[in-house]
C-alpha cells in the first residue's frame, strides 16, 4: 500500500511544474547550441516566462484526459488532439501530424517518413503530466507515455526516451536516490536501445570520476551517427546534470543546459525531476520569485478553449483528475489498483509506502508486450468485447504490381464467448488481398485474453494512385459491432 498525503502530494507536483518552467526559461535561449555553455541563470527579465512546448502540449493531454476520460484515451484520441489544437509543424511534429492528416493511424503515423526525427527529443520532454496523473505508478505513467509518444515517434528512441522519463518521473514521488530512478527507467526499456546506451556512458563515466565536460563529449561522439537534437545524448545530458548536480538544484540544472543542444528541454526536466524529489522547499526560491508563477502559451491553437494560466492552477487540475485517474469518486481516501496490483492511498495522514523497493517497479512486461511484439508498421481498432492489430511486414509503400504481406490479430477483449471473425476487404480497382477471410478465437478462459490471427497480402494494380484507400471490416458473428481499419498505401 502507498500512503500520500495530500498536501505533501500537491506540493510535489506543483514543484514539478514550477521546475519545469524554470528550466525551460532559463535554457530556452540556448536552444540548439553545439558548444559547452556557461550559463549562470535567467537572461530574461524579471517576471518573464518563455512559451515552451514542453510544457504547452501537455495542457492539450490534460484536456484530452478531462474531456475523454483516461480508459478512452489512447494513441488514436492523443493523434486527433494533435490535429484539433497543436500548432507546430517542426520535426517530428510535423511528421507525425501530415501522416494522420493523410490518413495513417499512430503509431504508424510516428514511424512512416520518420527515419531521423523518430529518435528526436519531442516525447520525453513531456511525461510530466502522465507522472503527476499516476504518482507511483510507473507502469501506469509509461502506458500514457507511450500512447503520446508513438504519435510522432512511432517505435523509435524518442519512444523509449518517454517510457524511461515517465517511469522515472513517477517513481521519484516515491523514491529520492538518483539511481534507484535510474534503475527503474532502465528497466523499462530495451538494454540494447539508444537510450539506454548512453545513460549507461555517463553512469559509467560519473563512477569513475571522470568530469561533465569530457562526458558531455563522450555522449556527443557517441551519438554522431544519429546527429544533434536527439534523443538519447539529450536525456543523458539530464541524467548527467542529476548525476554530477548530487542534490543541488541549480548545479543540477545549469550542468546539463552547459552540455548544449535541446536545452529548454534538459533544463526542463532537470527541474521537474527535481521539483518532485525536493518539492518546493527544494526549489531555489530566489530563481522562483525571479521567475514567478505564470504560463504563457505559445503552440496551442487559440479560440479552442481555455487551459491553465498558472503553475498553481495547472497542480489543482491535476489533484481534480486525480479522482478519475486513480479509479474512486471522493477525497480524502483515493484507492487504486494498477498493473502491478500496487495499491494507492491519498489522504490526510502520513506519507507510508510501506515495504516497497525500487526493485518492485522492475521490469519489461509494458515494452515486450506492446512495442518488441510487433511491427512498427501497425495500428489497431477495438470494439466492445474483441480488439484487432493489423500489422504489416514493412511500410505501406507500393508500385505497380508490387506485393505487401501482413497479418490481422484478434484477441477476445473480456468477452466470455467463443467468436467467430469475419474479414472483409474493399480494395481499389485492379487491386488484389488474398488470405483467410475467416478468423476462429477460442475461448480463453482462465489464461487470459486469447489472440489468434489470419495472414494476408496486398498486390497494387497496374496503376496506383499516389495514396490508394483500402478498407478492411471485421465482424464479428453474435455482436452488431464491427471493426473498421481504414488502410493507406502510398504509390
Amino acid at each position: 500500500m502507498i500512503r500520500f498525503n495530500k498536501v505533501s502530494l500537491q506540493d510535489k507536483i506543483k514543484a514539478c511544474w514550477i521546475g519545469k518552467n524554470l528550466g525551460g526559461t532559463i535554457g530556452g535561449p540556448y536552444e540548439c547550441s553545439r558548444e559547452i555553455l556557461d550559463i549562470k541563470g535567467f537572461v530574461t527579465k524579471e517576471g518573464e516566462v518563455i512559451p515552451n512546448d514542453d510544457l504547452d502540449l501537455q495542457l492539450i493531454w490534460l484536456k484530452a484526459m478531462e474531456e475523454r476520460g483516461p480508459k478512452a484515451v489512447d494513441e488514436k484520441v492523443l493523434g486527433e488532439y494533435w490535429l484539433q489544437y497543436v500548432m507546430p509543424n517542426w520535426n517530428e511534429y510535423g511528421v507525425g501530424k501530415s501522416n494522420m492528416r493523410e490518413g495513417f493511424i499512430p503509431p504508424l503515423a510516428g514511424e512512416l517518413n520518420n527515419t531521423r526525427w523518430k529518435h528526436s527529443n519531442g516525447a520525453w520532454i513531456r511525461t510530466e503530466v502522465w507522472a503527476c496523473l499516476y504518482p507511483g505508478l510507473p507502469e501506469k505513467a509509461i502506458e500514457y507515455a507511450y500512447a503520446d509518444a508513438c504519435v510522432d515517434h512511432g517505435f523509435g528512441e524518442g519512444t523509449y526516451a518517454a517510457i524511461f522519463v515517465a517511469a522515472l518521473e513517477s517513481a521519484a514521488f516515491i523514491f529520492h536516490d538518483i539511481n534507484q530512478l535510474l534503475n527503474i527507467g532502465l528497466s523499462k526499456i530495451p538494454t540494447d536501445c539508444r537510450v539506454a546506451r548512453s545513460v549507461n556512458i555517463v553512469r559509467e563515466a560519473y563512477k569513475n570520476g571522470v568530469d561533465w565536460k569530457t562526458c558531455r563529449q563522450m555522449l556527443v561522439e557517441d551519438s554522431s551517427d544519429l546527429g544533434w537534437f536527439q534523443a538519447p545524448a539529450n536525456v543523458a545530458f539530464v541524467v548527467l546534470g542529476l548525476l554530477s548536480g548530487e542534490g543541488d538544484f541549480k548545479n543540477s540544472m545549469l550542468t546539463a543546459i552547459n552540455c548544449g543542444d535541446d536545452t529548454d528541454c534538459t533544463g526542463g526536466t532537470i527541474g521537474s525531476i527535481m521539483g518532485i524529489i525536493g518539492g518546493t522547499a527544494g526549489l531555489p526560491q530566489d530563481w522562483v520569485k525571479y521567475m514567478g508563477d505564470d504560463i504563457v502559451q505559445g503552440c496551442l491553437l487559440y479560440g479552442h478553449g481555455s487551459y491553465p494560466t498558472s503553475n498553481t492552477e495547472l497542480t489543482a487540475c491535476i489533484m481534480n483528475m486525480h479522482p478519475i485517474t486513480l479509479h474512486i469518486p471522493f477525497y480524502p481516501f483515493i484507492r487504486t489498483q494498477d498493473t502491478s496490483k500496487t495499491s494507492v492511498l491519498i489522504y490526510d495522514g502520513e506519507n507510508d509506502y510501506g515495504d516497497l523497493k525500487a526493485s518492485d517497479y522492475y521490469g519489461t512486461d509494458f515494452v515486450d508486450t506492446v512495442i518488441l511484439s510487433r511491427s512498427p508498421y501497425s495500428f489497431t481498432g477495438e470494439a466492445t468485447f474483441f480488439k484487432s492489430l493489423l500489422e504489416f511486414e514493412k511500410a505501406p509503400k507500393l508500385l505497380p504490381g508490387e506485393s505487401l504481406k501482413g497479418k490481422v490479430s484478434i484477441t477476445l477483449n473480456g468477452s466470455s464467448c467463443q467468436r467467430h471473425i469475419h474479414l472483409r476487404w474493399f480494395v481499389p480497382e485492379g487491386w488484389q488481398v488474398t488470405g483467410s477471410r475467416h478468423i476462429f478465437v477460442p475461448f480463453a478462459g482462465q489464461d487470459g485474453d486469447k489472440t489468434t490471427f489470419a495472414e494476408f497480402e496486398i498486390t497494387a494494380g497496374d496503376q496506383p494512385s499516389s495514396v490508394s484507400r483500402i478498407g478492411l471490416e471485421i465482424s464479428c458473428t453474435g455482436t452488431p459491432e464491427c471493426i473498421y481499419m481504414p488502410i493507406q498505401i502510398l504509390g
